[in-house]
């Protein structure tokens, strides 16, 4: 069986647990404990380590998605993640500007370690405050390094908007689609 390995990186709330949740096809394996920090003012819980989910495309090919945790104290996890990754998705929320520099710092780390297939999924674009695409492509400082396909908006809780970020970012890799 042909196995590619995903991850799912970016920033607290980003959405990275939902996308996983929205299309595995098993329970997702999930480190969350309970935020007892400032991340309590986004929400209740938050990964300590990673999340896990996976996907049949075929009898013979499946994703195992890996979601990185959104805090950088646990930064020691993308790279442990990141390393057998065949490609990744940086979940970016698009009404959370102040998280953007993140986001760059999250790219960077990465592009840093490996060389492998990306894609940028916008979240929450239908927020109020959401910023524009290409706004958000200059914020993270990659309007002039990916193409317009590696930006693509996401929702993270709709399995057919999940399905066509995993598509885009297979046909990178391989040039075939789910």
């Amino acid at each position: 069986m042909n196995t590619l390995r995903i991850v799912i990186t970016g920033g607290v709330g980003a959405g990275k647990t939902s996308f996983i949740r929205t299309i595995s096809d098993i329970e997702v394996v999930d480190t969350d404990k309970k935020a007892t920090d400032e991340i309590a003012k986004i929400k209740e819980k938050t990964t300590v380590a990673l999340d896990f989910g996976h996907l049949t495309i075929t009898p013979s090919q499946s994703l195992y998605l890996y979601g990185t945790p959104g805090q950088p104290r646990f930064d020691f996890m993308w790279d442990i993640l990141i390393q057998k990754a065949n490609a990744y998705i940086l979940l970016v929320a698009a009404h959370r500007p102040e998280d953007f520099h993140y986001g760059s710092q999250i790219l960077e780390f990465v592009s840093q370690r490996v060389q492998i297939p990306m894609l940028i999924g916008l979240t929450h674009m239908d927020c109020p405050g959401a910023r524009k695409a290409g706004d958000i492509a200059i914020a993270l400082g990659v309007q002039n390094s990916v193409d317009k396909s590696s930006l693509i908006v996401v929702n993270t809780t709709k399995k057919a908007s999940v399905q066509e970020a995993l598509q885009a970012l297979i046909r990178k890799i391989t040039n075939t689609s789910l």
